[in-house]
């Protein structure tokens, strides 16, 4: 929790510069060492974690609010960013309209556009908004308990992203340049909670025709050293407008 003194200096600018009743919570994931990653904030003075989030300005469009907001916690200019849902419980910030009584802005109710983002890991700046001490990364299977109703905004998300394998492909934003098959597999069986066969993984995803396979391998390791890919962003992209053939 901010200060008295920063809370009402934060209050006088956002009744200037941000619409009311409305905000916007995003659930960045990022992909590391096998395992899935959602960007986080801790509170400051206080065991409280949140998802990345914040306001719409007077006159600005949702999406670019969106942006700005992902931006602003990541350093990345560019972030594939998907609305997922409204979320629009009348109680659900009640934690901080008890806590923030007296004050016109926080004090009401607010409905929150629900985002989804995939960034590549290694460029994220993770940076903490106002309200936070921390911004980092956790795993999914390693969660910190969640405030307001963000729990249900993150399944909401991870949700709709297992939904989106069904009919789009998902890695560009999220996997290296060059990696190998195993690689991108471990990928798909960690944002579907299941183990997927091997054979045929390669078959159905070659089958889309994203991906390039280059003539060198990955060197290293007791093993037949795996070959690398790529993906053909021509006909990734035209895949996510298109959508797939069949699901997993």
């Amino acid at each position: 929790m901010l200060t008295k003194q920063e809370l009402e200096e934060f209050w006088a600018e956002a009744n200037k510069v941000y619409l009311d009743h409305i905000s916007i919570d995003c659930v960045v994931f990022g992909f590391h060492g096998g395992q899935m990653k959602v960007l986080m904030l801790k509170s400051k003075n206080e065991e409280a974690w949140y998802l990345p989030g914040g306001f719409v300005q007077h006159n600005e469009p949702i999406e670019t609010a969106a942006d700005r907001i992902l931006n602003d916690r990541t350093g990345i200019e560019e972030i594939f960013l998907q609305q997922f849902h409204v979320f629009g419980d009348p109680d659900r910030t009640k934690i901080h309209n008890e806590m923030y009584q007296g004050n016109n802005f926080f004090a009401q109710r607010f409905i929150s556009i629900g985002y989804y983002a995939l960034v590549d890991f290694f460029i994220v700046n993770p940076t903490p908004d106002t309200f936070s001490e921390v911004c980092t990364w956790r795993d999914l299977d390693d969660l910190p308990p969640f405030q307001l109703d963000h729990e249900r905004i993150f399944r909401t998300a991870l949700d709709t992203l297992r939904l989106q394998l069904s009919y789009q492909p998902i890695g560009y934003n999220l996997m290296p340049k060059e990696f190998t098959m195993p690689e991108l597999q471990k990928l798909y069986e960690t944002i579907l909670g299941k183990k997927l066969d091997r054979r045929n993984f390669q078959r159905r995803i070659l089958a889309f025709g994203i991906l390039d396979k280059l003539p060198q391998t990955r060197k290293g390791g007791a093993h037949k050293a795996p070959y690398l890919y790529s993906f053909n962003l021509e006909n990734y992209q035209a895949a996510l407008k298109e959508g797939l053939k069949s699901g997993w």
